[in-house]
């Protein structure tokens, strides 16, 4: 494609006050050459976050040399016409209610891990943030019907599921879970992880890795992978290296994750999410961020991409040579031939001018299928849930949930989060 820009298009990034993810974002998109000259709109309901994140915009922007023209909205709705892409990076109240996700069923006896994408605390993610999701979307298929919806927000599984279901807008959820497996896998065969290529299927947070292989020579590394793992450090990914074993393919992406989808995960630890290094991070970062915007030298990494995939899918749709995605959240429909038409799946994707393409990696496993379709089945339930702002059909997705081990516990549990969350939860059909 040569040196020079070659296409431009106007994105819309949709949570573009998020410090962190904004921050990688931006280093995504002015990094990647074939987007220069394109323009990007960057909306947010918080003002003054998004005031930051815009002036740290322009000076990305004016370091890379990329010539994006940079816009800046509280108004959701104008900002949307003409995008041929939108980025979804939104969250509702996120360190409060997620806190309430995890202590409140706690409090009645449910063991899980982090409470976020599955068990209680996945609905109650699912409840509040469909509607907002909704939202966006129907103004798209008004405003910009043609646009590529891309998701970074949890419950991405749910999320991509709903829109599957119920929009015509096109959609992929993305999520960088794929490459955290590589890194651990790469750890124990004692290998830079630029060396280790992994293929994997299966849900968001529960992908499975069907292949491991040697970059540039396509060895396959599962053999040396059995062999070392035997011998790794036993304090490292206990859960999933149980899973390893009984199952015989390497699970996504922690064990945290994958805890928040078992009955068992709670073995793995029970800490839930570090809320204080988490806002101690983000006050690291919001320091680094205003000395820039006072001057200060750009850190030598934020000029470099992050290592997501958004810009790359954006490049890909622009340009006829497409661009392969390793991993995508899309709706299934055959990708997975072994799980339902009717799921939200997490495969490897080629993104061209047409549009997402699903890579098929073939049927998992029989044993992994029937794992993942207990699964399958509550984010259907929570979606229908969500969707109708029924209470009767969230207890039913509670009590399919194999992270839930009481009856009274769901109800008690339900009643409590409902009123918590009461002001997000609506129809959305």
């Amino acid at each position: 494609m040569g040196g020079e820009m070659i296409g431009r298009c106007k994105i819309v990034f949709i949570g573009a006050g998020s410090m962190s993810f904004g921050l990688g974002m931006l280093r995504d998109l002015f990094s990647t050459r074939e987007l220069a000259g394109s323009t990007l709109t960057l909306v947010d309901h918080d003002a003054q976050s998004l005031a930051r994140m815009t002036e740290l915009a322009h000076v990305l922007n004016a370091a890379s040399g990329s010539r994006f023209t940079i816009e800046h909205t509280t108004e959701r709705r104008p900002a949307l016409d003409g995008a041929g892409f939108v980025i979804n990076a939104t969250v509702i109240d996120r360190l409060r209610l997620w806190k309430l996700d995890f202590e409140i069923p706690r409090k009645y006896g449910i063991r899980h891990t982090l409470g976020e994408n599955g068990g209680p605390g996945g609905l109650f993610f699912t409840l509040r943030t469909l509607p907002l999701v909704f939202d966006i979307v129907r103004d798209m298929e008004e405003r910009c019907p043609q646009a590529l919806f891309i998701n970074f927000s949890n419950p991405e599984n749910r999320i991509v599921l709903a829109l599957g279901r119920h929009s015509r807008i096109r959609t992929i959820g993305l999520c960088h879970g794929l490459f955290m497996s590589r890194d651990d896998v790469a750890r124990i065969l004692d290998m830079p992880a630029a060396e280790v290529a992994v293929w994997g299927a299966g849900l968001n947070h529960f992908q499975w890795l069907l292949h491991i292989r040697r970059r540039h020579t396509g060895e396959d590394l599962y053999p040396r992978l059995r062999e070392r793992e035997l011998h790794h450090d036993p304090s490292f990914a206990p859960l999933t290296r149980r899973l390893f074993h009984a199952f015989g393919l390497w699970p996504t992406c922690s064990d945290e994750h994958l805890g928040e989808l078992l009955a068992y995960g709670w073995e793995a630890g029970e800490k839930g999410y570090d809320f204080a290094r988490d806002e101690a991070d983000r006050e690291k970062l919001r320091s680094t961020i205003d000395a820039v915007l006072s001057g200060g030298d750009v850190p030598a990494e934020w000029r470099t991409a992050s290592g997501e995939r958004g810009a790359a899918v954006i490049a890909g749709a622009m340009h006829d040579g497409g661009r392969l995605i390793e991993s995508g959240i899309v709706y299934n429909q055959g990708a997975i031939p072994n799980l339902p038409d009717d799921a939200a799946v997490e495969v490897p994707v080629m993104v061209d001018p047409a549009g997402v393409h699903p890579i098929s990696l073939g049927p998992l496993p029989d044993a992994i299928a029937k794992l993942l379709l207990t699964q399958v089945s509550v984010q259907q339930l929570a979606v229908e849930a969500a969707v109708r702002a029924s209470k009767e059909i969230a207890l039913q997705a509670l009590l399919i949930d194999p992270v839930v081990n009481s009856a009274t516990a769901a109800s008690s549990l339900l009643e409590e989060l409902w009123e918590a969350n009461r002001r997000y939860i609506r129809p959305c059909i």
